[in-house]
């Protein structure tokens, strides 16, 4: 008589906070937990030095070597990685060193943005890294599509730690990328601020982009990809 064994599905991801803040961690951790079904758990881990907030091109930049080793130790143990730094560094690196698939916050928000063509904008805290959010929309051959990066005023450290006025002045910012740029979408540009992206997504009535749960979904169709593929060869 043949018998069956029942297979763990059970799968883990890993999600890297390129920052070196440990409260940022939980926060973005927490919120992929929210939206991932019960067979699937995920651990945050977080950049041992560097920054508690990314704020400029250098310092993302900076951040790539971390991000590589800490997610080629999350591939002994982990089937999937998300890079929770909206510039996704390290994020080709990484690809090129594992099989696992690699989710960066920023391109699958920009891919959820786009869909059907949509015209997306941005919506952030930090001046010194738009110019990378418009050279990554290009880099993913959605420049036509891209409307823009709208600012937040005052320092993003002391936005980033005071949520009611962080969502009001993000708030203002999405406003002006639908009404002033002609978005049809809007992304909520940083890890930092995945909490107040839930809250403006739930606030307006036009798509704004939450980018962790944009890389979850990501993440989440690779993976099923993925079990179909080894279930055919098996």
């Amino acid at each position: 008589m043949l018998v069956q064994h029942a297979q763990d599905t059970t799968k883990h991801i890993v999600l890297i906070n390129p920052n070196t803040s440990q409260a940022t961690t939980a926060m973005m951790t927490d919120i992929a937990r929210s939206v991932l079904p019960a067979n699937i758990t995920v651990e945050g881990v977080t950049a041992a030095s560097g920054v508690p907030m990314i704020l400029d091109d250098r310092q993302l930049a900076a951040s790539a070597a971390g991000v590589v080793e800490m997610g080629l130790a999350a591939t002994r143990f982990c089937n999937g990685i998300i890079i929770s730094a909206f510039g996704d560094p390290g994020i080709e690196q990484l690809r090129d060193l594992t099989d696992v698939p690699v989710v960066g916050i920023c391109e699958a928000s920009m891919l959820e943005a786009s869909a059907h063509g949509r015209r997306f904008g941005i919506a952030t805290v930090t001046p010194d890294l738009v110019d990378g959010f418009a050279r990554k929309a290009e880099g993913l051959g959605l420049g036509q599509l891209f409307t823009g990066t709208r600012l937040t005023n005052g320092d993003p450290q002391k936005l980033a730690a005071d949520p009611e006025r962080l969502q009001a002045e993000l708030a203002f910012a999405v406003e002006q990328a639908f009404d002033l740029d002609g978005a049809e979408a809007v992304i909520i540009g940083g890890g930092p601020l995945g909490q107040a992206a839930l809250e403006l997504g739930r606030r307006f009535s036009r798509p704004v982009i939450a980018p962790i749960t944009a890389a979850v979904t990501s993440l989440l169709l690779q993976l099923k990809a993925t079990s179909a593929t080894s279930n055919l060869s098996s």
